[in-house]
């Protein structure tokens, strides 16, 4: 889903030789944006270490999931959106010079726009949701 949405995007908006197109005025946006680093832009440029970490968190999340015995379904929904994610912005990192795509700007306050994102990063934060609801379900029964 995430690589599907990034090429289409990318293609429709290079197509119509445009550079954002607005979706909800003054609120969301499609735009062409690559981003060399991750999240914020937080390792910009050492395309060689977000590589290793990302195939690290990934032989991490398979033996989790391998490993995990027996745990909540949200526990492997979770892992299963945290894979996805790092594989979706991996691959970018791989095949696209370094650069993740990203094209969702969200605009929380007039001149304010959050990091541009993409499919894999949202995956990635629900995941992190999901893992804390788990978490708290499971100690909740302790």
């Amino acid at each position: 889903m995430d690589l599907w949405s990034k090429a289409t995007v990318f293609n429709w908006l290079k197509n119509e030789d445009r550079h954002k197109y607005s979706i909800v005025d003054g609120f969301l946006e499609l735009v062409r944006t690559e981003n060399p680093g991750a999240a914020f832009g937080i390792a910009m440029g050492q395309r060689p270490l977000l590589v290793l970490i990302s195939t690290a968190a990934l032989v991490v999340i398979v033996g989790v999931f391998i490993s995990g015995g027996k745990r909540s379904k949200l526990f492997y929904i979770s892992l299963g959106l945290f894979g996805a994610g790092v594989s979706g912005n991996l691959y970018d990192r791989l095949f696209n010079e370094g650069l993740v795509r990203d094209f969702i700007d969200v605009t929380y306050w007039p001149g304010k726009h959050w990091p541009a994102f993409n499919l894999a990063d949202a995956m990635l934060c629900i995941a992190v949701g999901l893992l804390l609801i788990s978490s708290y379900r499971q100690s909740g029964r302790s």
